[in-house]
């Protein structure tokens, strides 16, 4: 599913939204993901899962083609953690 299919989904559940709200929703939720990320804060959605600043700290790699040892820099990574109830919705 993309971001159009939510928005259609969204107008079709409820008939007094309209796809231009739906589009503002969607977009709206996405961006208040993203800067609390940004921030390096949680965002926990109970039932759903939870997003996650990790730290990947600096360390020293290998490139395959070559063999040489290649410096990587630290960085940060978003992880997705789902809730118990999306996993078991998942299972089922």
């Amino acid at each position: 599913m993309n971001t159009a299919e939510l928005v259609d989904l969204l107008a079709a559940k409820d008939e007094k939204i309209t796809k231009a709200q739906a589009k503002a929703l969607v977009d709206g939720v996405f961006t208040a993901i993203r800067d609390a990320a940004v921030k390096g804060e949680e965002v926990s959605l109970p039932g759903f899962g939870k997003f996650k600043v990790q730290d990947k700290p600096a360390r020293t790699g290998r490139n395959p083609r070559t063999g040489e040892t290649v410096d990587i820099a630290a960085s940060k990574k978003l992880a997705f953690q789902p809730a118990k109830a999306l996993k078991d919705a998942l299972a089922a």
